[in-house]
């Protein structure tokens, strides 16, 4: 028994220093300023846009968003014309028709966002054995969220690759990934004039992409304040008839 228990402390002693370097490993992404933040916060409609247009034309080479479909873009501001316009970029798998055979046509409204790749073996066989994850609930796959997501796609040591074809990157899981940087200054050219930096398309990005992941917020948020507002009430009225009634009481 004696030795289970020296043996048990000697691994806990052990694990103790590999455990703390560890910790100085994992690299917290800074705060951003978000507006979506807060009881009242609320989406930026010209940086969801602005994030949109980097996914269109960088994120999803790669990268699907299936649990958005393109009549939700409407929430962002587009009118429905534009997006059908929008949506006409895409092809869409469809079928069978008349003759038994699958087909390609352009996407509708009410489709979703489609992966660039038939299948997750032919993802794989694309991107060096690496599979490209969906973007549709990225932004709350990590506990840091669209921090996370601007720090990912900035955080790149080298745009050149290791050994075995990884990148250095500060706040991917070992410091390792094997996504390229997707981001260059000036790769996008935005409609409204902003200038495109990297910093810049990954805040954008990381709207869109919280959007995406959490489309309702504003109406959820709506609600809250409307059930916040509706006890308060409720309390004020209880406590005047709590007055009421023992006002009548002799004591």
């Amino acid at each position: 028994m004696k030795r289970v228990l020296v043996s048990a402390a000697l691994a806990l002693t052990l694990s103790l220093p590999l455990a703390a370097r560890a910790a100085e490993d994992v690299h917290v992404p800074p705060d951003q300023q978000w507006s979506f933040e807060g009881l009242f916060g609320s989406y930026d409609r010209h940086a969801l846009q602005r994030g949109m247009q980097v996914y269109m034309e960088v994120c999803s080479n790669c990268h699907g968003l299936k649990y958005v479909r393109f009549r939700n873009l409407e929430a962002l501001g587009y009118n429905e014309d534009q997006v059908k316009v929008i949506a006409a970029r895409f092809q869409i798998e469809d079928g069978p028709n008349d003759e038994g055979d699958m087909f390609f046509r352009a996407a509708i409204p009410a489709d979703a966002f489609p992966s660039p790749f038939a299948n997750d073996a032919a993802a794989r066989a694309s991107n060096g054995g690496a599979l490209p994850p969906d973007l549709s609930l990225q932004a709350k796959r990590n506990e840091y969220g669209p921090n996370y997501i601007v720090a990912l796609l900035t955080g790149y040591e080298s745009d050149q690759p290791t050994d075995n074809g990884l990148y250095h990157n500060t706040y991917a899981n070992g410091g390792l990934i094997a996504m390229p940087p997707p981001l260059v200054d000036g790769q996008v050219t935005y409609s409204d004039g902003t200038e495109a930096t990297v910093e810049q398309m990954a805040y954008d990005a990381a709207n869109f992409l919280t959007w995406a992941a959490e489309p309702k917020l504003e109406q959820r948020k709506a609600m809250g304040i409307k059930v916040i507002l509706f006890l308060l009430v409720l309390t004020g009225l209880f406590y005047i008839s709590k007055r009421k009634i023992w006002a009548r009481i002799d004591r």
